[in-house]
């Protein structure tokens, strides 16, 4: 049986220069324990920006919350709680949706990617009506997801970069 899981003590993570909006499905049981997202320390997704931004690999929440809002990217997940055994995306039931309109309507936010399938699937039935954005769907860092290595993870995430960028003036 499936416990509730919700997102008690991990918000949002944004600021007035967050540019992309990067979510998630829900937390890990690792993540929820840390209190901030991605900290399965087999997850590639940190080690993926740091090459991204050819930069050190942040380890502390700390570290890793000022490098998110340091290159524009807020980061969330599409569900404020659901029923999960473990960490397995394949197991929600009862999928809640967060209020993205928290971030989206506080920040200029170029762009939504949400990291693997089922963030994918589940932001198409419960957001997308809600957000009018259209995402654009990344590959999950999980290491469940053996099929992607470092290398082709960091060629994929590459498709945030342009949204980074500062504004063109016209």
């Amino acid at each position: 049986m499936s416990g509730l899981v919700d997102h008690s003590g991990i918000g949002p993570v944004y600021d007035g220069q967050s540019k992309v909006l990067l979510l998630g499905t829900m937390p890990s049981p690792k993540s929820r324990e840390a209190g901030f997202y991605y900290a399965h320390p087999q997850n590639r997704f940190w080690p993926v920006l740091a090459r991204l931004f050819d930069e050190a690999l942040p380890v502390r929440t700390e570290e890793r919350r000022a490098f998110a809002l340091r290159h524009g990217i807020a980061l969330w997940d599409v569900l404020e709680s659901c029923r999960i055994e473990g960490a397995s995306d394949a197991s929600i039931r009862d999928g809640r949706a967060n209020d993205l309109t928290v971030i989206l309507g506080a920040v200029p936010v170029r762009a939504v990617f949400t990291t693997g399938t089922t963030a994918h699937r589940l932001y198409q039935k419960l957001c997308v009506h809600s957000t009018g954005i259209q995402d654009t769907p990344l590959p999950s860092t999980s290491p469940a997801n053996a099929r992607w290595n470092l290398d082709s993870l960091t060629k994929a995430y590459r498709v945030i970069l342009p949204y980074l960028q500062p504004a063109q003036k016209e």
